[in-house]
């Protein structure tokens, strides 16, 4: 898609996939103009890719639109403000600090970890202590996660026929269901525990089995389990997706992996629990997560359905057709990045000229709909890349770039294994 937004040169597209025919809008005030200066003439519903399947997933809550969406961000942004999660700062450095202990055994052993299994370990760990007070063992956190990466994999067959009824079977499907059913055998006990016997906590899984709608009155349990749902998954699934990417990219580019590990050398004493003041002196390694985000966006695809005719820029779009944003094909586009395929984190250094548009960069989605994680990602994904990197080097098991594979969320086509090396016996050798 990226060719054929080059070759547009800045207008809509409207692609021939056979059966349907979406519109690709990859420039950035087109973008701007779908997600945010008419973002009420573009809806999630309808038969547009992807959210029909994710409805099927996560419901009417924080992943929707509508009231009802409304009424979910009001109840869940308080735990995700900068203020608060600045707060926590402290409390997710020893969770990661103590997940990534649990490394050492298999890095004594010479054992071969996979990259996305240990980053979603450590993640769990971390997000369950702050956001979840605990109250969900590590150990199904990480089999939720495994069951929202199948979940991911197993809709990239509907969202190549986003017509086709739900009845209709399709390849995937059963592999879908089975793991909603596994996300809810694990999910839905907690809710109904926190409701028979309340905590009195400001957690998320408190604040949702306690919370009541407009009227006064006790959410239903599947609005509570939708919500649960899709906080968990965002608060999870684009950290450890897009730190995936990072080892291979550090592995094909020795001169960043070298500029990063000094850094890390410089601010982190090995085995040390980070501080936010350490954290603030980390802007390389924020520079290349920000381009590792620029390139390997997780919502690599932002589909919306028009709710009446439009026109964007010289292009009219009917009511009900596709529009097809992808902050990964504008995010690679030559007008506004030089030498876009190039991973390059000094783009985002701070001598460089502001981007000639907001939306030329946009990973987190934007508009209202915005990822209500985006400031988490922030603070966390640097702060699991220096207390691992500041204590291990690593050696892929396979060199080179693994494909992306066509998913809900943007992935390594294969699996990235690493050979963990203890940074004492890198020293040594």
């Amino acid at each position: 898609m990226v060719e054929v937004a080059e070759a547009a040169a800045g207008e809509v597209v409207q692609l021939n996939l056979g059966s349907i025919r979406p519109y690709l809008v990859t420039e950035p005030a087109h973008v701007q103009h779908v997600l945010r200066d008419n973002a009420a003439n573009y809806s999630r519903g309808g038969n547009s890719m992807l959210w029909k399947s994710v409805r099927r997933l996560a419901g009417d809550g924080i992943l929707g639109e509508g009231p009802e969406w409304e009424a979910s961000r009001r109840r869940l942004q308080p735990h995700f403000t900068a203020k608060r999660i600045d707060s926590m700062v402290d409390d997710l450095s020893e969770a990661i600090s103590e997940a990534v202990d649990e490394l050492a055994e298999p890095a004594r052993a010479g054992q071969p970890v996979d990259a996305a299994t240990e980053i979603s370990r450590i993640i769990c760990q971390a997000v369950i202590r702050v956001f979840f007070g605990d109250k969900i063992p590590v150990a199904d956190g990480v089999r939720v996660v495994q069951e929202q990466d199948v979940v991911a994999t197993s809709l990239r067959f509907r969202l190549l026929a986003p017509f086709m009824p739900d009845a209709v079977p399709m390849p995937g499907d059963r592999a879908f269901q089975q793991a909603v059913s596994n996300i809810d055998e694990i999910l839905l006990p907690l809710v109904r525990r926190e409701r028979t016997h309340p905590s009195g906590g400001d957690d998320i899984l408190a604040t949702l089995a306690s919370a009541r709608d407009d009227a006064g009155r006790e959410l239903a349990e599947q609005r509570v389990r939708d919500d649960l749902v899709s906080i968990f998954a965002t608060t999870t699934e684009t950290t450890y997706v897009v730190l995936t990417w990072l080892f291979p990219i550090l592995d094909e580019h020795p001169e960043i992996a070298e500029r990063l590990y000094a850094e890390l050398d410089r601010v982190v004493r090995p085995g040390e629990v980070i501080n936010r003041e350490q954290l603030g002196e980390l802007r390389y390694t924020r520079m290349v997560l920000d381009e590792l985000v620029r390139m390997y966006p997780s919502g690599w695809l932002v589909p919306r359905t028009a709710l009446a005719d439009d026109v964007i820029g010289d292009t009219r779009i009917k009511a009900g057709g596709t529009v097809v944003l992808s902050p990964y094909v504008t995010q690679r586009l030559s007008r506004y990045w030089d030498r876009p395929d190039v991973f390059d984190p000094e783009r985002f250094g701070p001598d460089q000229p502001r981007r000639p548009h907001r939306y030329a960069y946009y990973p987190f989605g934007g508009g209202a709909h915005q990822c209500i994680g985006m400031y988490l990602f922030a603070l966390e994904a640097p702060l699991i890349v220096a207390t691992l990197l500041s204590r291990y080097r690593f050696r892929l098991r396979e060199r080179g770039m693994p494909r992306p594979q066509l998913a809900a969320s943007l992935r390594p086509g294969e699996r990235v294994e690493l050979h963990l090396l203890p940074l004492g016996q890198v020293v040594d050798a």
